[in-house]
């Protein structure tokens, strides 16, 4: 039985970026990866202290490109591994270096909480647009030619990666909903703290006889958070990233940075092209949705500041109108 079993405990969903594993100005070692483990969990640590019961989500983008990358290295001498067991195979490693990270740090805090990680399904619908529309690019580089070789032979679609190379590109639909979102609600009310929804977590849709089946493709991490959020009940989603607040007109003299947003005030951010796909939109996008949802709050900041973004002296908040 866990402290959370005899009081009440508000929920929450915290989402953490690929920073909170892998960093760019470190060698990607396991070794590594688990020291940045412990040094991001401070702020789960302090939001536990708050009052929450949580699920923990996570990116997976270099694991799962170092996954794809051993599957190219194998080509010819074992299996090749769809996309869908590599985010599947990621989910169980990462969330392993995760938990018993927590588990270690939870016994030197004296809280009594149990862990577990789950291996996460994503339901998607196959007629979306995006299932059509390639646009995320996965795994390694190739030059020009290898990589139009490859899309022949592979029946890949490539596209030039900003100058760096040519790469793989994959569709991303929408998450519509989380297939065990049950199992992890049941747990996450009991006072369990579930580590779910890696990498978006694995993208799956309903075939003509009602079964499920994988489908290779990447789902945003911050919109599957979102989903999940919804789906368990939760009312907050903390998204921690690398940034402590949200800029508009990021990078500019007239630069500012925003304590606190309204959907309205975020929906109206977005038209305007403040923040970018391939940076902070994709947040915004899930704070919107999770509020729209019927979430109270969303809070987007750095690791480190989790604490005081809790007491509202940090990150940004995003709030319903």
């Amino acid at each position: 039985m866990t402290e959370s079993s005899s009081k009440t405990f508000k929920t929450a969903v915290v989402a953490l970026g690929g920073n909170a594993i892998t960093r760019p100005d470190l060698e990607d070692t396991i070794a590594n990866q688990f020291a940045n483990t412990r040094k991001s969990l401070d702020g789960i640590i302090e939001i536990l202290k708050a009052g929450y019961n949580l699920a923990i989500t996570h990116g997976n983008g270099p694991q799962v490109g170092n996954a794809i990358l051993r599957v190219e290295l194998a080509r010819g001498q074992a299996p090749i591994l769809p996309l869908g067991i590599c985010v599947a195979d990621t989910e169980g490693g990462m969330g392993y270096m995760i938990e018993q990270s927590l588990q270690n740090r939870l016994k030197k805090e004296g809280i009594n909480r149990s862990v577990v990680t789950i291996i996460t399904q994503i339901l998607i619908d196959m007629n979306d647009p995006q299932t059509s529309k390639p646009t995320k690019f996965v795994g390694q580089f190739y030059k020009e030619d290898e990589a139009k070789r490859f899309a022949q032979e592979r029946d890949w679609v490539i596209k030039k990666d900003s100058n760096r190379g040519w790469r793989r590109v994959v569709p991303s639909p929408v998450p519509l909903s989380v297939v065990e979102s049950e199992t992890i609600k049941s747990l996450v009310s009991n006072g369990t703290i579930v580590i779910c929804g890696g990498g978006g977590g694995i993208p799956v849709y309903i075939d003509d006889k009602g079964n499920l089946e994988g489908y290779d493709s990447v789902i945003d991490k911050d919109l599957a958070s979102a989903v999940l959020g919804r789906d368990i009940n939760a009312e907050i989603l903390f998204i921690l990233t690398s940034v402590d607040r949200v800029a508009i007109n990021f990078g500019r003299l007239d630069e500012q940075w925003l304590d606190r947003m309204t959907v309205l005030e975020a929906e109206q951010y977005m038209k305007e092209g403040q923040f970018p796909a391939g940076s902070m939109g994709p947040k915004i996008q899930a704070g919107i949705k999770f509020i729209r949802d019927g979430g109270k709050k969303v809070i987007i900041t750095s690791f480190n500041l989790a604490a005081k973004a809790l007491e509202g002296s940090a990150g940004t908040v995003i709030v319903p109108d």
